[in-house]
């Protein structure tokens, strides 16, 4: 399973380790993801979905539902 959101489509990013001397080496920098399950009372159903710390905020400000139909016009979520 690769780690990316599935309702903002974040996913890794590649970046540098700079050292004291300056030499550089190749890093990643994963996204901050962690798996939830939310209730959809619309549907009457639980669902889970490996989310990003950012993907939370938004469910918490705008709501699951309003969240999910915005992934799925993105194409983040199948419909």
């Amino acid at each position: 399973m690769s780690r990316v959101c599935e309702l903002t489509g974040k996913k890794a990013m590649f970046g540098n380790n700079v050292s004291h001397a300056m030499n550089k080496t190749r890093r990643r920098f994963d996204a901050n993801l962690m798996k939830k399950r939310f209730y959809i009372p619309e549907e009457d159903k639980w669902i889970t979905l490996r989310v990003s710390a950012s993907a939370l905020k938004n469910i918490n400000r705008k709501g699951i539902s309003a969240v999910i139909k915005e992934a799925k016009e993105k194409g983040f979520l199948k419909k």
